[in-house]
């Protein structure tokens, strides 16, 4: 079995393809005998199934590599350059010049031409890369969509473990972020470009919410940017670790102090209805979520080109619902981009507002307050929006404006009364209900939850918002099931501009410039 392991299946030289077809089919037979165990005095002999396994899964990855290394020698020896030389703009070097790239299965090197421009204006490229689509950042395709897509869902430190689980290697966390920040900035551009799904439904739903992220400080990034102070040596980690904590104490928070220093990721959720031969709404159909670091109306004005691409201009005589929570700066916003909209306040944050009322005046878990709630809430489902108004209004003055006593509930009161009033054309939810549309915005919530918390939420993360667009952009492209058809976008993308002659390194370590409202 140890010699099977050693088996030189990457070669360092070059060899031209004919060369490596025979050391495909010589490696080949090895292998069999190996697995068969008729030769070389049955190497199989005490080996248990799980120790075959591994073996087998380290020499399929040396046969892969040793497959790409033929692809690639068959490609350097059959490419035509003369498209290029005939042009007298080009002359090739001499020798090809070698690389190495990191694929799936390993690293491989190959050999390629490199052609040089003689009136020395420019650099030269290389064929075969261009071609080939091969960038400066030596991983494959695969590779980079790989990681990239396994950091939309775990930290970066777990995409290097998962990533090493089943192929034995990964790319650092440092080329993981960097990668992440070069393909994550065309993201929005495909958001803009990609055409728009098919058979969508005719009633279009926009659900909108926010989502706080904990971001980085100015104390914590000029300490992650400072001079690493020389490694001390002691004894082990953990006596070292306690002679830092003394010299470095923490502040402790006073009372109302919050470390999260968050920073508010407006979400969009668009998704369309269709009316069955049952009278009612059926969906989501073609559900899209995305979300940003950017303005409020940066998100607002690009829920207006996503619909208009749907079918639903501005001028349109389509149904658009949106549903919203309370926040007044949200539907004022949709209300100047689309026209003739209906706007639904989520009922669940009005029905909060009841539990706060009822509370004020019953006992909690008492039978007499889930009574009371649920006859408020059966207004609201009645279509009695303002009778339920004026019924708080006769408790507010019912009570006594003088009595300590019932200053906790004049004070709910007012503030319930205040919000329902000025969000009064929003809750017209028996006409909702009858016509099958929604009156929550639960959908949004939980993107809420899964889009950002899931990822970018979790504990001891602190998050650059400039640097984290991209990942976050990424992640709801991925979550969208659109991930495949990204990536042959930015493929295509990289392509052109190989044959383009230009050199393409997608890596940066260049924050994403975010939109301004302007």
């Amino acid at each position: 079995m140890d010699g099977i392991k050693a088996m030189p299946f990457v070669t360092e030289e070059q060899l031209s393809s004919k060369e490596i077809k025979n050391k495909i089919r010589s490696e080949c037979e090895k292998l069999i005998n190996f697995c068969d165990g008729e030769k070389e005095n049955d190497v199989r002999e005490g080996i248990s199934f799980f120790e075959f396994e591994k073996t087998l899964k380290t020499l399929f990855a040396s046969f892969g590599c040793l497959f790409i290394q033929l692809f690639l020698a068959a490609g350097h020896e059959r490419l035509d350059y003369s498209k290029w030389t005939d042009t007298n703009l080009y002359y090739a070097r001499k020798n090809p010049i070698a690389r190495a790239i990191k694929t799936v299965f390993g690293e491989v090197k190959y050999w390629r031409t490199y052609l040089i421009r003689k009136d020395n204006i420019g650099n030269g490229f290389h064929p075969l890369d261009a071609v080939l689509g091969l960038t400066r950042d030596g991983f494959s395709p695969s590779v980079m969509s790989l990681v990239t897509r396994l950091a939309t869902r775990v930290s970066f430190k777990s995409s290097v473990l998962i990533y090493t689980y089943f192929y034995d290697w990964s790319p650092s966390t440092e080329s993981i972020e960097s990668l992440v920040l070069g393909i994550g900035r065309n993201a929005g551009n495909y958001m803009e470009v990609v055409d728009p799904p098919e058979g969508d439904g005719e009633v279009l739903i926009i659900e909108s919410d926010g989502k706080a992220t904990p971001t980085a400080t100015e104390e914590e990034l000029n300490k992650r940017r400072g001079e690493r102070k020389g490694k001390k040596t002691s004894c082990c980690n953990r006596h070292r670790s306690k002679q830092k904590r003394k010299k470095s104490k923490r502040k402790r928070r006073k009372k109302g102090d919050k470390s999260k220093n968050g920073r508010s990721i407006t979400i969009v959720v668009m998704y369309t209805l269709k009316r069955g031969s049952d009278g009612l709404l059926h969906g989501p159909i073609n559900k899209i979520v995305w979300a940003s670091y950017a303005p409020r109306k940066v998100m607002l004005a690009w829920a207006r080109r996503q619909a208009t691409k749907r079918g639903f201009p501005p001028d349109t005589n389509k149904r658009i619902h949106i549903a919203v929570d309370g926040e007044k700066c949200l539907k004022d916003g949709f209300e100047k981009l689309f026209p003739h909209v209906t706007f639904a306040l989520d009922i669940r944050h009005v029905e909060e507002y009841l539990w706060k009322v009822g509370r004020a005046f019953f006992s909690e878990g008492s039978d007499e307050l889930h009574k009371e709630v649920e006859e408020l809430k059966s207004m609201l489902y009645e279509g009695r929006s303002s009778e339920l108004i004026s019924l708080l209004k006769e408790w507010y003055n019912e009570l006594s404006p003088r009595a300590k006593r019932d200053e906790k509930r004049r004070d709910i009161l007012s503030t319930t009364i205040k919000y329902m009033e000025s969000r009064l054309d929003m809750m017209n939810y028996k006409e909702y209900i009858d016509e099958d549309l929604p009156i929550a915005s639960g959908i949004v919530e939980g993107a809420a939850r899964y889009v950002v918390g899931e990822r970018m939420d979790c504990s001891g993360m602190r998050w650059i918002p400039e640097r984290a667009e991209a990942l976050l952009h990424l992640r709801c492209i991925e979550l969208n099931g659109d991930w495949d058809r990204f990536f042959d976008w930015e493929y295509g993308r990289w392509k052109d501009k190989l044959l383009n002659e230009e050199k393409v390194l997608i890596r940066t370590n260049e924050p994403m410039e975010l939109p301004d409202a302007a």
